[in-house]
């Protein structure tokens, strides 16, 4: 797997939980590492089987959550720089070839973001605040751990940040059945983060928060732009928002 163009070595960092249909693309796109650790958690379909055909450090761990599940594999690592993937997530050739340039550049930045070019149902969503969705996920090994969030966790550096100016691949959603089974797993995280953070929302938000996150992703981002891929993407975020929301009042114990 090893890349050999860089006197330092890349560790690709992943965790999985039954990721068959997804898994192989990804591992593909980063054969040219030095190194690929997976860290899964009681996938009982075909995700090791694909996995060890491809050489890579495979560990079971049980469910910690997102973020520490994602620094135990990021602990695991034993190259100079770290790339933290989703099993749903491409590198494409070019931003490979930028990564190896920042890797053998002598004097880089301690980490990078990425941006990601999000596909919704097959279609690459260029607006609804979609693109480029910067994310940092290229970073020196000891400069960067995720933060501990239920959901929407990032990785927090320490240091400097660069931007890369190639994309990575998201193909995300790919049926409104594997949207709507999401959407219902990540709105109870929402609601459990919120929770956690002690803020007063009342009924105005459950009324308001869903209509704004829709106004804002089809016009003010554009959405509209993106035809009928827009609208639903839009419609379908606003009701994440209507979701967390009502999903938190149940938390507090307060009347819906």
């Amino acid at each position: 797997m090893a890349h050999k163009n860089s006197s330092k070595g890349l560790s690709v960092v992943i965790i999985t939980h039954n990721e068959e249909n997804n898994i192989s693309e990804c591992l593909e796109s980063v054969k040219w590492v030095d190194e690929v650790i997976v860290v899964d958690s009681d996938s009982s379909d075909r995700t090791d089987e694909i996995c060890k055909t491809y050489g890579v450090n495979f560990i079971r761990e049980a469910w910690k959550g997102f973020a520490l599940q994602k620094n135990s594999a990021i602990e695991k690592a034993t190259q100079d720089w770290i790339l933290s993937l989703d099993a749903d997530e491409r590198i494409t050739p070019e931003l490979k070839k930028e990564i190896i340039t920042v890797m053998e550049s002598p004097d880089p930045k301690d980490g990078y973001f990425i941006a990601r070019k999000n596909f919704f149902l097959g279609r690459w969503i260029k607006r609804c605040g979609w693109y480029p969705d910067y994310n940092l996920r290229l970073f020196q090994k000891g400069k960067g751990l995720f933060g501990i969030r239920e959901v929407h966790e990032a990785v927090q550096l320490k240091g400097v940040a660069g931007h890369l100016q190639s994309p990575m691949e998201h193909h995300t959603y790919k049926s409104l059945e594997d949207f709507m089974k999401r959407l219902d797993r990540y709105s109870t995280l929402a609601a459990q983060e919120m929770l956690k953070e002690r803020k007063t929302y009342g009924i105005l938000h459950i009324i308001f928060r869903p209509l704004y996150t829709f106004i804002s992703m089809y016009f003010l981002r554009l959405g509209f732009l993106e035809g009928y891929y827009g609208f639903i993407l839009s419609i379908l975020y606003a009701f994440y928002t209507f979701l967390k929301y009502i999903k938190l009042r149940e938390l507090q114990g307060a009347e819906l």
